[in-house]
């Protein structure tokens, strides 16, 4: 396949095909290079066609809450009080920076999302 910008359904089909052949190639093999190109035109494409937006950051919260267990109680550690805590996972207030750092610390929520 001659390299060139991936622009329809087809040739990122083709691109994912010709990966999945070089997807084994080592560092010092002749074909590294053009597997690392090939790899940069699919990102390319996936980038512009297959975007994936950053989740709500309430969303996010609330996602790792019900993944940890905790209840809207457990969250006064984080926010303050129990008003504050149904405030911000009513969206009636912002989420402090103080707040971000704590989730993203305690929780390894990334702070990209939290910032949104």
């Amino acid at each position: 396949m001659k390299l060139k910008l991936i622009k329809t359904e087809e040739e990122y089909a083709l691109a994912l095909d010709q990966m999945e052949q070089l997807f084994d190639v080592t560092p010092d093999s002749d074909q590294f290079d053009e597997a690392e190109l090939l790899m940069f035109l699919i990102r390319n494409y996936e980038d512009q066609h297959y975007a994936i937006d950053t989740p709500d950051p309430i969303e996010a919260i609330k996602f790792r809450m019900e993944q940890m267990g905790m209840k809207r109680t457990d969250m006064t550690k984080y926010f303050g009080t129990r008003g504050r805590v149904t405030e911000i996972l009513n969206r009636q207030r912002a989420l402090s920076l103080a707040m971000i750092k704590k989730l993203h610390k305690e929780f390894g929520i990334p702070a990209e999302s939290l910032l949104a």
